[in-house]
Parts: structure tokens; C-alpha cells; sequence
């Protein structure tokens, strides 16, 4: 199988980081240089035709694309160790947890990030400014949310390491192209939480 990825941007990063926490060898990683364009060219929309990255091509040449069910495939492949949850009602928690920090959290800073940096201007046109500013102010309050959450309980989901880490980790991480620090901003919780996950090796990958 060949995953289609892109450095620093957050979506690819989460199926990197799901992989390595996975144990998953012999996967092979395919750069796309979303700076150059690639993922707009004819050859890359026959793989992914919303030109958007990560994207799986199995051995028998269908494409998943979509984060989540990228890793949903992964999952079901090797379910051990264990992200999405071992039960309907585990699995329901975790996707719930997962779900908000990718659509309250994620989401946000990313149309923060690419409505405001002047370095994505060729990639997202055009810019609105003031919606990206707006998307940006928006971050706070999922952060404090996020921050009292952890607060009661060890990892995003509850008790356990899940996708819903890797996502909001990744969102984290990336919202340093907003200049935004979770301990800075008074977030103690949430940046130590950052700091635990920084130390694995998925985090490093």
C-alpha cells in the first residue's frame, strides 16, 4: 500500500502518527508537495479527485481518502494496540471526543491558519482575513473545554490513548502558525497533556 501524505500539514500527520503508534511497517509514504501544487495535478486527482491529502491506495489500486477512514481500514487491519475502541459504546465515546476536537478544534485553526498566513495565500484563494481571524477567536473556547477535560482524565477520550489524542495533538501542533501556546495562554492541563504526547514516538515520526 502507498500513503500519500504532506509535511506539516495536520490531516496527513494524523494517519503518520496513527501508523506509528500502530507498529505498521512496510507501508510505503509518498510525499505530495502541496507548495508546488502536486496535489492539484491530472495524475494525483485520479487518486484523489477533491485533490486533498492523506490518501491510501491499497494493493489492488481503490484509494481511501478521508482521515478517519483511513484510519477505520488501519484499524480494522491491525486492531492492536487499540485507538477507536474495543465495544460499541467505547468506540461511540471515542468517535464522540474524536469528532469534537476535529470539528471545534481542527477545523478553526485551520481556517484560521489558511485565511490569515500570508505563506498559504497560494493554496487557499481567495483569502478572507476577517473570517479566518474569526475562525481564530473561536479557539479559545474548545481550548478551554479541552483544558477542563483533561483536567478529570488522562487522555482526550477518558482513561485511554485514542485517535481523538492524535487528532488534537496534531491541531495543537499546528496551531503554532497561530502563534498559539497552551501554557502560555493559561492552559496548564492541555499543554501538559501536549508535553506527555510529544515525548512518543508517533510524535517524532
Amino acid at each position: 500500500m502507498k500513503l500519500y501524505t504532506a509535511a506539516r500539514a495536520p490531516n496527513p500527520r494524523r494517519v503518520v502518527m496513527f501508523v506509528v503508534e500502530k507498529g505498521i511497517t512496510g507501508l510505503e509514504q509518498v510525499p505530495v508537495d502541496l507548495n508546488a501544487l502536486e496535489h492539484r495535478s491530472e495524475a494525483f486527482r485520479a487518486k484523489s479527485p477533491l485533490a486533498r491529502v492523506p490518501a491510501l491506495e491499497l494493493d489492488d489500486g481503490r484509494v481511501l481518502t478521508e482521515t478517519r477512514a483511513i484510519c477505520t481500514y488501519l484499524e480494522g487491519l491491525h486492531p492492536e494496540p487499540n485507538l477507536m475502541g474495543r465495544d460499541a459504546t467505547e468506540r461511540a465515546f471515542i468517535e464522540m471526543a474524536d469528532r469534537r476536537v476535529e470539528w471545534y478544534f481542527l477545523l478553526p485553526i485551520g481556517n484560521c491558519i489558511r485565511h490569515t498566513h500570508p505563506g498559504l495565500a497560494p493554496l487557499e484563494q481567495p483569502q478572507f482575513p476577517d473570517f479566518g481571524r474569526s475562525q481564530g477567536e473561536k479557539l479559545r473556547a474548545t481550548a478551554t473545554w479541552l483544558d477542563a477535560e483533561l483536567q478529570r482524565q488522562p487522555w482526550v477520550a477518558g482513561e485511554h490513548f485514542s485517535i481523538a489524542d492524535i487528532t488534537a495533538f496534531c491541531a495543537l501542533e499546528f496551531a503554532r502558525l497561530m502563534r498559539f501556546n497552551a501554557g502560555e495562554q493559561g492552559f496548564a492541563a492541555l499543554q501538559a497533556w501536549r508535553d506527555r504526547i510529544a515525548e512518543r514516538p508517533s510524535a517524532r515520526a
